[in-house]
């Protein structure tokens, strides 16, 4: 099979990075989530504090990021923008706080990186929030 002449299918890309979107986010979900708990629980909070900012602060912006950002990836709403954040918080996990650590303590923080990148390289596709409100911004503008 000649696989430069293999075009991708439209619907298909739409369908994976819609499918990708859904998996990555409720999978994040599930690591921001207790994290909130922790935060709105208020007691004392002992979390990796990255920017010198404290401990609350810290998680405060881990919590936006896993927990609200990846609400947004699921809408495909503001998703380029939700998964720089991730991008972000994945950096810091993967080369900060378990830079000491063996690759299998880094290895899902790198990971969700890498399906982050690729999330910003090809946007929310035609099943997004984005999409639509892009679709309708454009009508509007005739």
């Amino acid at each position: 099979m000649n696989y430069q002449s293999v075009k991708t299918n439209p619907i298909i890309f739409d369908i994976v990075i819609f499918l990708v979107r859904l998996f990555v986010g409720f999978a994040m979900l599930s690591h921001g989530y207790p994290k909130l708990q922790t935060l709105i629980d208020g007691g004392d909070i002992k979390f990796y504090d990255f920017i010198g900012l404290g401990p609350k602060i810290s998680l405060g912006l881990t919590v936006f990021a896993e927990f609200v950002c990846s609400i947004f990836l699921i809408l495909g709403l503001f998703t380029r923008v939700a998964a720089g954040f991730l991008i972000f918080t994945m950096i810091i996990a993967g080369f900060v706080v378990h830079g000491a650590d063996g690759f299998d303590k880094r290895e899902m923080s790198m990971l969700y990186l890498s399906i982050y990148l690729i999330i910003v390289s090809f946007g929310a596709g035609k099943i997004s929030v984005d999409y639509m409100s892009e679709k309708r911004r454009r009508a509007n503008d005739w």
